[in-house]
C-alpha cells in the first residue's frame, strides 16, 4: 500500500525532536530506538507495517498538549494511538511521524451515579469502564469484541459499537463530552456531563473522526442501570440466506432484542474448537438476546421463536442458566481470535439495510468462488453491520492483493444496496481509496474543509481516511 514520502528534513531532525520531547516528558516516555519502535509498526491490520520515527507515552492532558505544541512547531506528523486494536489501519504509522499513545492515561476521574455518567482518561479500556461501576449495578453499553483490550480513545475515534448496539446504540449514543487537544496544543472541552449542549454539534463531529481533528484525552460517558435479567436463544439454520431472512423478519415485526449476532459454519466450527460454546451444527447460527423482567423476556422470546419457526431452524435452543448464557457469549466474543488460530484473514466492516442481508450473503458466497478465497461471516446482524473474514495466506505471493480486491468488491456491494463503507472500524488506510465509491468529490471536499479548520497543516493521522492524493495535496499547501 502506498504511503506518503517522508520529509527528509524532518528525518534529519530526529535527534533534535527527541531532545525537545524529553524536556516535557519523562525520558522513559519517549521511545526512539529502532528495536523498540517495532512494537508500534502496525495495529491489528497487520498486513501493513511501518516503524514510526518516535513514540511518546504521555500520562496527562497537559503532557499531550506539550507534545503537540512541539510537533506543531516542528511540522512533525502525529498519529494518535489507543490500544492499537484498529482493524482498518487507523493507527498505522508513517516513517516520519510521532506516535502519541494514550495507554498510560487510564484513570477514572469522576463517577456520578445520580446523573449516570463516568469521566475517564481516554486510555482506559472499554471493559474496565463497566468494571469501575458494576458493583453499583451499572454498566457501559458499547461492547466491541475487543473490549478487553480496546481503549476509549479508539472507541471515540471510530465510533465503535458491539453486540449490544442494536438496543443501546454505538459510542456516539453513549458519549456526553470529551477533552480534546488540538494539533497546536490548545485544550478544549466539548460537551460535558449533561444530556445536550447548545450551538454546533461538535461532539458529533469529533466522534468517528479517526484522530483527524484532535487527540481525545478524557471522555465523559453515559452509564446505565443493569437490566433485571437477560437471556439468549440459539438458532441454527441450513443456509446463510435463511438466517438473514429470519433476522429481517424479527426486525420487521417490531421486536427489539438487545442483540442479534450471526455466525456461519466456518466461524462456528472455529469457535467450537476454541471455546466449546455448545453451538449447534448448522450452516448459520444466530444468537438473539432479550432483556428485562422474566415476564418481559418470556414474552419477547415467544414472539421471536414463532418467527424463527417459520424459517424451519435445524435447532432452536433457549438458554436455561447463567452459565449457559455466559458460554454462548464467550464463544461469540472469541470468534475473531478463534479464526486467527487457523488462518490469516482480513476483517471487513460494512453496513447494509437489514432487509438486504439475504442478497448480500448470497453475493459474498458467489464472490468467494470467483476469487478462490474462503470467507467466514460473523457480524452484528440486528443493525446490518457486517464483518466478513476473508481467509488468505500471507506467505503466498499475490494472496494479499487478491484478498484486497475481494474485500473492495464486498464493500462496494454494501454501498450499492444502500449501506456504507464502515460501521465501526472506520476508514483508516483500508478504505481510503474506496471513499469515492460512497461520496462525490464535492462531499469529500466538504469533509476536508472541516479538517482544514481543526488541523490546517494536516499533521494529525496523515495518510488516513481521505484518498492519498487528496491528503498529499492538502499537506503540500
Amino acid at each position: 500500500m502506498e504511503m506518503p514520502t517522508p520529509d527528509i528534513r524532518i528525518m534529519n531532525q530526529k535527534s533534535q525532536i527527541v531532545q525537545l520531547l524529553q524536556e516535557v516528558l519523562p525520558k522513559e516516555a519517549v521511545i526512539f530506538e529502532p528495536r523498540e519502535l517495532h512494537a508500534y509498526e502496525c495495529d491489528a491490520l497487520t498486513a501493513y507495517k511501518c516503524p514510526p520515527m518516535i513514540v511518546v507515552l504521555p500520562s496527562s492532558t497537559q503532557e499531550v498538549s506539550a507534545v503537540l505544541k512541539i510537533c506543531h512547531a516542528q511540522g512533525v506528523p502525529v498519529v494518535p494511538r489507543g490500544s492499537g486494536t484498529s482493524l482498518a489501519g487507523g493507527a498505522l504509522p508513517t516513517e516520519d511521524c510521532v506516535i502519541l499513545g494514550v495507554a498510560r492515561m487510564n484513570a477514572v476521574l469522576e463517577t456520578n451515579y445520580d446523573d449516570r455518567y463516568i469521566r475517564v482518561q481516554s486510555g482506559r479500556t472499554n471493559l474496565s469502564v463497566t468494571g469501575a461501576v458494576e458493583e453499583h449495578d451499572f454498566f457501559y453499553a458499547p461492547d466491541p469484541s475487543s473490549q478487553l483490550a480496546c481503549a476509549i480513545a479508539g472507541n471515540v475515534a471510530m465510533n465503535s459499537g458491539g453486540a449490544h448496539c442494536l438496543k443501546y446504540g454505538v459510542t456516539t449514543n453513549n458519549l456526553l463530552g470529551v477533552t480534546l487537544v488540538m494539533m497546536d496544543g490548545e485544550v478544549v472541552e466539548i460537551g460535558g456531563a449533561y444530556l445536550d449542549s447548545s450551538g454546533l454539534d461538535l461532539l458529533g463531529v469529533i466522534c468517528g473522526s479517526e484522530g483527524q481533528l484532535g487527540v481525545v484525552t478524557e471522555a465523559t460517558l453515559r452509564i446505565l442501570r443493569k437490566p433485571e435479567g437477560a437471556r439468549p436463544v440459539l438458532m441454527g439454520f441450513d443456509s446463510n440466506e435463511v438466517a438473514g431472512a429470519c433476522v429481517s423478519d424479527i426486525i420487521k415485526a417490531g421486536v427489539l432484542p438487545v442483540a442479534i449476532e450471526f455466525m456461519d459454519r466456518p466461524c462456528v466450527e472455529a469457535v467450537e474448537d476454541f471455546a466449546k460454546a455448545g453451538y449447534p451444527t448448522a450452516e448459520a447460527v444466530l444468537i438473539v438476546e432479550v432483556e428485562g423482567s422474566d415476564a418481559e423476556i418470556d414474552d419477547q422470546l415467544d414472539k421471536i421463536k414463532k418467527i424463527a419457526l417459520k424459517h424451519n431452524p435445524v435447532e432452536l435452543r433457549e438458554s436455561k442458566s447463567a452459565d449457559e448464557s455466559a458460554a454462548i457469549w464467550a464463544g461469540r466474543k472469541a470468534a475473531f481470535g478463534a479464526m486467527g488460530r487457523i488462518n490469516d484473514y482480513m476483517c471487513l466492516d460494512g453496513t447494509i439495510p437489514v432487509n438486504e442481508l439475504p442478497l448480500v450473503l448470497r453475493r459474498i458466497g458467489e464472490m468467494s468462488k470467483k476469487y478462490g478465497l474462503k470467507v467466514a461471516n460473523v457480524f452484528h446482524a440486528g443493525d446490518g453491520n457486517m464483518h466478513p473474514l476473508i481467509l488468505f495466506d500471507a506467505n503466498k505471493p499475490g494472496d494479499l492483493e487478491l484478498c484486497e480486491a475481494f474485500g473492495a468488491e464486498v464493500l462496494k456491494l454494501c454501498v450499492e444496496v444502500g449501506g456504507c463503507l464502515t460501521g465501526e472500524h472506520g476508514v483508516g488506510v483500508e478504505k481510503r481509496d474506496l471513499m469515492l465509491t460512497q461520496y462525490s468529490m464535492d462531499d469529500l471536499e466538504a469533509q476536508m474543509r472541516v479538517k482544514d479548520v481543526f488541523d490546517p497543516k494536516w499533521l494529525l493521522n496523515a495518510a488516513k481516511v481521505f484518498p492519498l492524493s487528496c491528503s498529499n495535496e492538502r499537506r503540500a499547501k
